[in-house]
């Protein structure tokens, strides 16, 4: 698309909204988000449900902490890998097409991983080669999906409103996603490894078809193309560096950034091992696991519509290094007292805290940033949020299994405490992020 062609045009600003609902939800006034918004909940509903059958069928194969972390690590790594080439290409190419180029993708994959699982696959290894692939198209659909998320609003500072919003889709599908996922392999019979296959298989369907949702919206979008500049002139390798280089000079970008890692690597993995948790510690079983998820879905959920309440306040970098703080306690508690009543509540609060970090996190990077380096600066805020899980996961169950045989709840517990002392430590320095 060149510099000439005319940008389409753009639905006016709606006045301000007042009352708590109207400033919880304003941006679901533009056309655009909620048409995206409506596609992405349903998409990663299915992701979800995917999620759990995925989760179930590899411990019922293996029945080892490994694999779960290994699984999670490789639908993960490809961002690590692929996040700052798929951001260049989020400054370069049309994120509509990069998006559905994606979509379909995930699509071909969840039907192929259903057709496995209905053919009862005995090994978990093409469960495992086929979380690697997704993870490389969510590597170049990611940053294209970040950059194009403050072009669905037209005022500013709606954009904190727009991406807790947006949060929230993705943490209310947690909830939905794993009741129906947990209602299909309770009803099914997952507790027999046959039975677990064929209930899966169709977890796995529903997901394929949840991507059609997100093509059709983005199908219907009207934003306005992206300009060529003088950045497309340089060569692919310059245009990472330029982006590495921006995120290194501002303090505050990289304080975010660090935040983010860190909230992952020692935090929000604790999902990846529910399955783990309820088996072992509190003695439930894919019924248990699927209500645990749930509960963090909506802990989540909550967690975000709290940022999309919040808005734009002031000192949200300080407000994020509290909720860290807050989050961390919970699990730590969650990892001393394995309770199934007690479990509940904080998981609740664990996630709900994460979200609204990573929420509020995400907000402030998107505000710091101009639009023509967008792509590339949320491509390695992306890498930073997602790489951390790859590897937290891998170490914990790396620490869980052999030859290690350490209590996953107490792995959980040190991971808990190196949570609230990083947030500690960047609460009483002097760090920019204060200032925000």
């Amino acid at each position: 698309m060149s510099s000439a062609a005319q940008p389409e045009p753009v639905e006016a600003a709606p006045p301000a909204q007042v009352g708590i609902f109207g400033r919880t939800f304003r941006a679901f006034q533009y056309r655009n988000f909620r048409l995206l918004w409506f596609g992405a909940f349903t998409s990663s509903s299915g992701t979800w449900m995917q999620e759990t059958a995925q989760n179930w069928l590899i411990f019922t194969l293996t029945g080892r902490e490994w694999f779960l972390g290994l699984n999670s690590a490789l639908g993960a790594f490809p961002i690590i890998l692929f996040s700052l080439l798929g951001g260049v290409v989020a400054d370069r190419v049309d994120r509509r097409k990069i998006l559905m180029t994606s979509q379909w993708l995930q699509l071909t994959f969840a039907f192929t991983l259903a057709g496995l699982a209905a053919l009862h696959l005995q090994t978990v290894w093409p469960i495992l080669f086929l979380s690697f692939m997704t993870g490389c198209a969510q590597a170049f659909g990611g940053p294209a999906y970040q950059a194009l998320m403050p072009v669905l609003v037209d005022r500013k500072e709606d954009v904190p409103n727009a991406i807790a919003l947006n949060s929230m889709q993705f943490n209310l599908a947690r909830t939905v996603g794993p009741i129906f996922g947990g209602l299909v392999l309770t009803i099914m019979g997952a507790s027999e490894k046959s039975l677990t296959s064929t209930a899966a298989a169709v977890c796995f369907v529903i997901n394929g078809l949840s991507f059609v949702a997100v093509v059709i919206a983005l199908s219907m979008l009207r934003v306005p193309p992206i300009i060529r500049n003088a950045n497309q002139e340089k060569n692919i390798r310059h245009e990472m560096a330029e982006g590495l280089a921006f995120v290194w000079h501002q303090e505050a970008l990289r304080t975010l950034t660090v935040i983010s890692f860190a909230a992952t690597l020692f935090g929000i993995q604790f999902i990846t091992f529910l399955p783990v948790f309820a088996n072992k510690y509190l003695n439930t079983g894919a019924g248990g696991y699927s209500a645990l998820l749930a509960v963090s879905g909506a802990g989540s959920a909550f967690g975000a519509l709290f940022s999309a309440w919040l808005g734009d306040v002031e000192h949200k970098g300080r407000l994020v290094l509290l909720l860290q703080i807050g989050s961390g306690i919970a699990l730590l508690l969650l990892s001393l007292f394995p309770i199934i009543w007690l479990a509940y509540p904080l998981v609740f609060l664990a996630s709900g805290g994460l979200i609204a970090t990573f929420s509020l996190t995400t907000s402030l990077v998107q505000l710091l940033v101009p639009d023509t380096m967008r792509g590339r600066v949320m491509s390695i805020y992306m890498m930073a949020f997602r790489g951390g899980m790859p590897l937290g996961a891998i170490i914990t169950g790396f620490l869980a299994d052999a030859p290690f045989h350490i209590p996953l709840v107490h792995v959980l517990l040190g991971e808990a405490v190196l949570l609230i002392l990083l947030a500690l430590i960047f609460l009483f320095s002097k760090s920019k992020v204060h200032e925000h």
